[in-house]
């Protein structure tokens, strides 16, 4: 109960009389609180595989586009070693706020380590995730993170993305890869930058061959499409 007092939890209203209404209550703050990071109040790690598992289903079996950013914030380690940890708190809380206002309600957006973010956009065409991740990344640089000595301490984010293939069992693994390729490449073209994989230049793995064809038996691969008839069978 203590804990999430400190977390700011308080009781709904109406809940306090009831026992069984007063545990309910408990237990729901138990699951927001372990599902939060701390720091940041965004979606933890768990919250993010757990969520990013569930739309790489959905995408193989509706074919919705869907897009997963990472970012990281540019040079973190020189703003701890340069102003202190506490200003390396203030500055991941302002990224994090960046990032929030940047996304719709149905968007999910996580912390996943010390700098680095993800967000979820599910329904997302291709058309608009240029648009969406330079819009954070602009955000990111224009907002004045922290005070320190008088004097603003703004940061950068450098972006990677990439869409899950439509119709193809993937998994939550080789998207996050494909995501985390393109940010190590805006990081190596100088930073600050977004770099998307793009869906006509996603290629489908051999994993995901795999994937899509578990299960399979071979009557099933030599069945012509759009019948319900097996194919025939030659006479000697």
């Amino acid at each position: 109960m203590s804990l999430l007092v400190q977390a700011g939890w308080t009781a709904p209203e109406g809940v306090m009389h009831g026992a069984t209404l007063w545990l309910q209550a408990v237990i729901d703050g138990l699951c927001e609180l372990s599902s939060r990071d701390a720091l940041t109040g965004l979606n933890n790690r768990r919250q993010f595989e757990a969520a990013i598992a569930r739309e790489v289903d959905r995408v193989a079996r509706i074919g919705e586009p869907a897009l997963l950013l990472l970012a990281d914030i540019d040079h973190f380690k020189k703003v701890n070693d340069t102003h202190g940890h506490a200003a390396g708190d203030v500055v991941i809380r302002a990224v994090a706020e960046c990032l929030q206002d940047c996304v719709r309600p149905m968007d999910l957006v996580a912390r996943v380590g010390g700098e680095e973010f993800a967000i979820i956009l599910p329904n997302c065409p291709p058309a608009f995730g240029q648009a969406v991740s330079e819009r954070i990344r602009q955000k990111v640089a224009a907002k004045t993170a922290a005070i320190v000595g008088g004097q603003p301490l703004s940061v950068t984010v450098s972006i990677g993305g990439a869409f899950a293939p439509p119709w193809v069992r993937s998994s939550a693994a080789l998207w996050s890869e494909r995501a985390d390729q393109q940010l190590y490449r805006a990081k190596s073209e100088g930073r600050n930058r977004t770099c998307l994989d793009m869906p006509p230049l996603t290629v489908v793995s051999a994993e995901e061959k795999g994937l899509l064809f578990a299960g399979l038996t071979q009557s099933d691969l030599t069945e012509p499409s759009g019948s319900g008839d097996p194919m025939p069978k030659t006479t000697e």
